[in-house]
């Protein structure tokens, strides 16, 4: 049985964070480990989050179970709420060099254009990128990283996805999704030489939250089995899209994908 860790935050909702990771670690025949930096909890009466960052001593030894005691496959990073957790994570991945790290960058919660903090973000850039062999940024966060701004092209996307690779990331997605101007719901891909434009139909249905942190997990799920970046890649796509196509409400404000058709 292969495995992957998933260092990332807890989404008391279910749809996003660990809870993501671990349900497309699990469909995809993966054994799927956590290390919690912080918990989210949503509020009840409209749309709004607040995060709890976990003590650094905590996840610490959460790392060194899961890395020093166990081995893994593949590693998933998602919400790395302080620059703490930030430096932190790189040292363990330093540390353990495991196989194949995904980033998946998270800089605000669904829902929310606003960075939550700008030290985190420059830590990001400068200590988390250069670890990732897949780097998986959404629109804003591709154009907040990249220092370009807002992205409102597949031609400002790529470039976008080259400076992040200069920055030292092997292999960019970026997830263009319904935010991007474009008539199909577009991903650019970047390896360094060459791009790929995905594309799907849009989907009218507004429960996709979790969409970003499955994208990462399946990518690292099918690096773990041994598959190609490029197919993971592309196998990622389609699941995701397949699990917003049966996306479902939890309350009047969130609704998450459906990843289990």
């Amino acid at each position: 049985m292969k495995k992957a860790l998933t260092i990332a935050g807890s989404d008391t909702s279910g749809g996003a964070g660990l809870q993501a990771d671990l349900k497309t670690f699990q469909t995809l025949g993966v054994y799927g480990m956590t290390a919690v930096t912080c918990i989210v909890a949503q509020t009840v009466t409209e749309w709004g989050h607040e995060v709890f960052p976990i003590p650094i001593h905590v996840l610490r030894k959460q790392l060194e179970t899961v890395l020093g005691g166990i081995g893994v496959d593949a590693v998933k990073t998602g919400m790395l709420g302080t620059v703490e957790l930030i430096d932190l994570t790189a040292e363990y991945l330093d540390k353990y060099n495991p196989p194949f790290v995904v980033v998946d960058p998270v800089l605000a919660c669904k829902g929310e254009d606003e960075v939550m903090d700008q030290a985190v973000a420059r830590a990001l850039q400068t200590t988390m990128i250069p670890h990732a062999f897949v780097l998986t940024p959404n629109l804003i966060e591709a154009g907040i990283l990249s220092g370009l701004g807002k992205l409102n092209t597949v031609a400002d996307v790529k470039k976008a996805a080259k400076i992040l690779h200069e920055m030292g990331a092997t292999h960019v997605v970026i997830k263009g999704g319904s935010r991007l101007k474009t008539a199909k719901s577009t991903d650019v891909y970047f390896d360094g030489k060459d791009y790929k434009v995905f594309e799907n139909e849009k989907i009218e249905n507004p429960n996709n939250h979790g969409a970003g942190c499955t994208f990462a997990a399946a990518i690292a799920a099918r690096l773990a089995r041994g598959k190609g970046v490029l197919e993971a890649v592309e196998y990622a796509n389609k699941f995701v899209h397949n699990g917003i196509k049966h996306g479902f409400e939890l309350n009047k404000y969130c609704g998450c994908l459906d990843i289990t058709h």
